[in-house]
């Protein structure tokens, strides 16, 4: 058969097409998985985040203009079976007995809501959930900081009061976080954790 080129596609800005691969709306997720296969424990980590029978594909870290957060419960029953769905995902695993792992998902963004923010993950081991949630946030902090040729020391510029990095009365960023930690199960199964910024294409 004769080799043929395949078929090009083109988008234009305002193409109805392409502003379908926009995400009008994001949850956070998280879950937890045991069992003596390592895939097996991730597969039952995603059915404890709700996704498990969505086809996830992985994208990097921008959280779009005017992105809507909603609640899990929200986001989850918007899925349908089979869906391909957009998600950024951090997930850990570990077989070893009482080894504390940890996966967390961190976003900054600016209180502009038209300008875009950032999403970080971050894995690894012997963390608290709660330090893990508070380094991804950092992360996202710096950078988006980065993009606006802000460097950013979220020691410094963190308002716990507002839960928000500020830098100047101009460049204020919000952020927020979701962690999943777990210690390796005590009979040596295979223990995975995953958190997750699930992306919705719909309004």
């Amino acid at each position: 058969m004769p080799v043929t080129n395949p078929p090009i596609f083109v988008f234009k800005e305002g193409d109805a097409k392409l502003n379908q691969i926009i995400a009008k709306r994001m949850f956070f997720t998280k879950g937890v998985g045991y069992h003596r296969d390592k895939l097996q424990s991730f597969e039952l980590a995603l059915r404890d985040a709700g996704v498990a029978y969505c086809n996830l594909v992985q994208v990097s870290s921008i959280f779009p203009p005017e992105c809507r957060i909603i609640s899990r419960e929200a986001g989850v029953k918007s899925l349908k079976p089979g869906q391909i769905t957009f998600v950024v995902m951090a997930r850990e695993s570990t077989d070893e007995p009482n080894r504390l792992c940890t996966a967390a998902i961190g976003l900054a963004q600016p209180k502009d809501k038209k300008q875009y923010g950032y999403i970080s993950e971050h894995h690894g081991f012997g963390e608290t959930q709660i330090k893990s949630a508070d380094y991804a946030e950092d992360l996202a902090a710096q950078m988006l900081g980065s993009t606006m040729g802000i460097e950013l020391d979220p020691n410094l510029a963190w308002d716990e009061h507002r839960d928000e990095y500020k830098v100047d009365n101009k460049n204020v960023f919000v952020s927020r976080s979701i962690a999943q930690s777990a210690r390796g199960h005590k009979d040596g199964l295979w223990t995975t954790v995953v958190s997750m910024a699930v992306f919705l294409m719909s309004e």
